[in-house]
Parts: C-alpha cells; structure tokens; sequence
C-alpha cells in the first residue's frame, strides 16, 4: 500500500482529493497545517506528498525543500490556486515532480500520482540495487541483478584483495574501467588515486615516456624530467586500458617492469623501483594477436594471470532496462527536465535490441532521446534505434579447414539470425506478430530464438 500525505487548509477541496485518492487504492493521511506536515511525513513512511502552496504556519516551497533534505527520492506534487511562473520555477529547482492549479481534474491526479508512484519505485529499486551490489561486491557505479554480472561481480571481489595482475576482457562499451575502478576500490590501495592510461590513443614513439618517463635532455624538446605514468600509480593501481596496442619494440621492457617491478626513465640510467598493481583491459582478442605475433606471448601469459570476462549487455537482458531508467534520471536530472517514462513499445525495443555498443550506446540512446523528448513519455521514435545487425556474422567464423557445404550451412544461419532479429525489432518483442510475418509456427520459432540466443 502507498501512503500519500495530503497538506490541504480548505476542508472541503482536502475530502474531495481523498475521495478521489481512495478510488485509486492508496492510504491517505491528511493535515491542514503546515508545521504538522513534516511530523507526519517522518511518522508515518510517506510516499507521496500533495502539497498545497500556500498553508497556515509554513509555505509550500519550504516544506518541500525540507523533505527532499530528508529524502530526495519522494515526490511532490504541488497543488495550488496562485499558480505563477515564479512559483512553477522555484519548485521545479526544488526537484518539485510536478505542478497543478485548482481546480484538478480527477483523472489528471490520479495519472499523476500513479505515475510518480510508478517511477518512485523503479529509482528505490535502483537504488536498493546499487547498495546490494556496494555492500556485497564493493560495487557502487554498477547497476544490474543479472546472473551474468553477479558472476563477474563475485570474481572481482575475489581478486580485489590481493596484488594479482587481472586482465578484464569484453567488447567495447561493456565497463571494463568501471570494474577496474571497482577492483581498486575494494583493494587496500583504494586511498590512494586510481592512475589510467589508455594505450590505444598514445603515439607508438611517446609511449615509453608516457609509460615510463623521461630524464631532461632525454630528446629534443624534453627540458625537464618527466614522471611516468608507473612511477605515479606507486602504492596504487595502474590501469592499462587497450593493452594490446602497447607498441610490440616496447613489450618486452614493460614484460621486466611487470616481474621486477622496477623501470629506467627515457634517457636515464637509473633504476627505480615501484610497488604498483597492474590491472589491463582489452577487447582485442589477445590470444590472436599473440598467433599473429602483433603480442608477446610471454607477456600475455603475465598479464592474463587473473582474466574476467564481461558479459556484453545483449546477454544481460535482466539488466537493460534498469540501466535505462538509471539514465533517464541520470540525464533528466543533469538538463534540469521533469521526470520521464518509457512507452511499453519502447521498452520492447530496447530489450529485443542487440547493443553492438553495450552500455555505452545505451547511455548515448538515452541522453539523446530526454534531450529530444518534449513530454514525460519517451516513445520509440525518440530512441532512433534502426537495427544494424552488425556484429551477427562474427560469433561465427569462417576457417579455410571448412567444406563449402559446412561454409553454406553457416551462411544460412547468419541470415536466419538476422532476418528474425530485425522482424523481433520491428514487432517489438511480440514474437506471434514475428511469427506470422516469417512463415513460420511459434513454436519452430522459439526453438529459432532460443538456438540463436536471440
């Protein structure tokens, strides 16, 4: 049951949004002073409050600045006969959830007040989410109840108590660096600063200076010493991001800093030496690289003592739409707009969609999407989600060991998976509407999606 508190001084204008609230199935305490609201409020586990503007004792805008004090996540729909642009704008920055003047329509209330309630719920159980994670895993920027994710989640936690070197592999947009953060975090190096270098955007001939450092007059234009990026994260955790582009003439050295723990700046010849955790990250396929000798095998074997594999978002399906409720405040907040919900299709859509980007992509999706939305309500054409397919073909590769026979079976099941892919897209989700469109039964159908992992 929802409690809703109701702080109304006219009698009868208070009974008659009772009377409306009681068709609605929801507990109603009520006041018609305002210095008794914040007393309910905190005796009573409020949900909701409908708050009038002007109340004897206290303001509106001053009960609601003290309730959100309280708890930010509550809504608070203002109710009032002095409605002004002033007043809209003050309670809005308030995080006021909306809005009304008298005389309220009934139906208006009520779709509003089961809306905030809706999404009041959705945030707590983010929320909840997040702090289960935190305390369980030490995890407090990762959302998600997958099994997928609590699987890599337990792994992280396992290994953030040591010094092991862990290598986290995933495609691109799957949060590698925020498990790395996370690890750190939960290491006995958390207090001291998380040091990331990305090895794909450094230029092959300033990497060992990036990495480890110069001496002054190493190279021309080199005036002063210049501390690398190991000697920084002493005591701490270096993140390598990318690290299969670490250029292949420098990998044997980093291969020695990694065992010794020791390096020698650019031009000197002093050696150093540094108590540093190494955490790297990749969505290359190290093994290949290493067969196409782009990547020492050695220093492979040295890197990828402790690997974990992230899970793209496409298999956690549990885990997508509370990601993108996670957005929609995240971004509604940031561009200071009301509240939003997604429309039961778009929802089916951004579920039945394949995320070549991951996470990533979603965040991306959704900004643009609340950017874009006028109302309160993101509809599928707001998400711009055309289904691209890209990506299908490569869980399957091809070798020149095959038949053409064994070549051709394959290609007929890349297009089987693309074909129903986008017709799930297009239907949103509804799989007897797929069906029918494909010529097929329902059944030979979920046999398709369940052997595609679709």
């Amino acid at each position: 049951m929802i409690n809703i508190l109701v702080a109304e001084d006219k009698e009868s204008f208070r009974e008659y949004i009772k009377e409306v609230l009681k068709t609605g199935d929801f507990n109603v305490f009520d006041t018609e002073n305002g210095k008794e609201v914040m007393g309910l409020f905190e005796s009573k586990d409020i949900d909701l409050v409908l708050l009038d503007l002007r109340l004897p004792g206290k303001d509106g805008i001053a009960i609601s600045r003290e309730i959100k004090k309280v708890d930010s996540t509550v809504p608070i729909i203002i109710i009032t006969a002095y409605g002004t642009v002033d007043n809209a704008v003050a309670a809005m920055k308030l995080g006021v959830y909306d809005f009304i003047e008298k005389p309220v329509d009934p139906d208006r209330l009520l779709h509003l007040v089961n809306r905030a309630s809706r999404e009041q719920q959705l945030l707590r159980e983010n929320i909840i989410l997040k702090e289960e994670l935190s305390k369980r895993y030490g995890f407090s920027r990762i959302i998600g109840k997958s099994k997928e994710l609590k699987e890599v989640a337990i792994l992280a936690q396992k290994v953030a108590r040591g010094d092991t070197t862990v290598l986290i592999t995933g495609e691109s947009g799957t949060g590698k660096e925020v498990f790395a953060r996370a690890i750190h975090s939960m290491s006995p190096r958390k207090d001291n600063p998380f040091i990331a270098i990305n090895c794909a955007a450094i230029p092959s001939e300033l990497f060992e200076n990036e990495l480890f450092g110069s001496e002054k007059g190493a190279f021309t234009g080199a005036v002063k010493r210049k501390i690398g990026m190991v000697e920084l994260a002493d005591n701490s955790t270096l993140f390598l991001d990318e690290v299969g582009n670490i250029p292949l003439a420098l990998q044997s050295k980093f291969l020695r800093f990694l065992q010794e723990k020791t390096f020698v700046r650019l031009g000197g010849e002093e050696t150093h030496k540094v108590d540093v955790r190494v955490i790297a990250a990749t969505n290359k396929e190290l093994q290949r690289e290493v067969k196409n000798r782009h990547f020492r095998e050695d220093l492979y074997y040295r890197v990828s003592v402790f690997p974990i594999k992230l899970p793209p978002l496409r298999k956690r399906k549990d885990d997508i739409l509370l990601l993108a409720e996670h957005f929609i405040n995240k971004f509604t907040a940031e561009l200071r707009k009301r509240k939003m919900r997604f429309e039961p299709k778009t929802k089916k859509i951004l579920q039945n969609y394949r995320w070549p980007g991951n996470i990533r992509e979603l965040q991306n999706i959704i900004e643009r999407a609340v950017i874009l939305t006028e109302g309160d309500t993101i509809h599928p054409e707001d998400i711009g989600i055309k289904e691209s397919l890209e990506g299908i073909e490569s869980e399957i590769e091809i070798t020149d060991k095959m038949s053409l026979k064994e070549a051709s079976r394959i290609g007929k099941r890349i297009a089987e998976k693309k074909l129903i892919s986008s017709i799930l897209l297009r239907t949103g989700g509804n799989k007897s509407k797929a069906a029918k469109i494909l010529g097929m039964s329902y059944k030979t159908l979920l046999e398709r999606i369940k052997e595609f992992g679709l």
